[in-house]
């Protein structure tokens, strides 16, 4: 990134491991057929891209359980990306063996992000108690 000023978000590991999802997710759906363009294509790259996205947001100085709850969004966009993957290989747009990189990868992104998430505690009181991103980054 080409960018002089930086935020937390963009130090973290698991951003920056969903960032290069997105790019591998973006490679393979341009391998799709043209007549997918629209739909499978556009919303396997939507999905994926929602992954960063809401990792980003849910970084934004807001309370723990606020950025659980984005870093529930992006598990559940991850997700999607997993059921466009089946949708992709049922139809036979992409062989197996094309799709088991991007899934191995993604699942570390998973993996991730659900620690992430665990590590985020809830504030006892007051406000936003700070989690060491750390701890989640080992």
């Amino acid at each position: 990134m080409a960018n002089t000023m930086t935020y937390k978000f963009q130090q973290l590991k698991v951003y920056k491991l969903a960032l290069e999802y997105v790019d591998t997710v973006y490679e393979l759906s341009g391998r799709l057929p043209e007549a997918e363009r629209f739909n499978l294509r556009s919303q396997l790259e939507r999905a994926a891209t929602s992954v960063v996205l809401n990792i980003a947001e849910g970084s934004t100085g807001q309370s723990n359980a606020e950025q659980k709850r984005f870093l529930g969004l992006a598990l559940r966009s991850y997700l999607e990306t997993i059921a466009c993957f089946d949708i992709i290989e049922q139809r036979g747009y992409l062989a197996s063996n094309t799709l088991m990189e991007i899934r191995e990868s993604g699942h570390q992104l998973f993996v991730k992000l659900q620690a992430f998430r665990r590590a985020l505690k809830a504030p006892v009181s007051g406000p936003r108690s700070s989690v060491s991103h750390q701890e989640v980054e080992s």
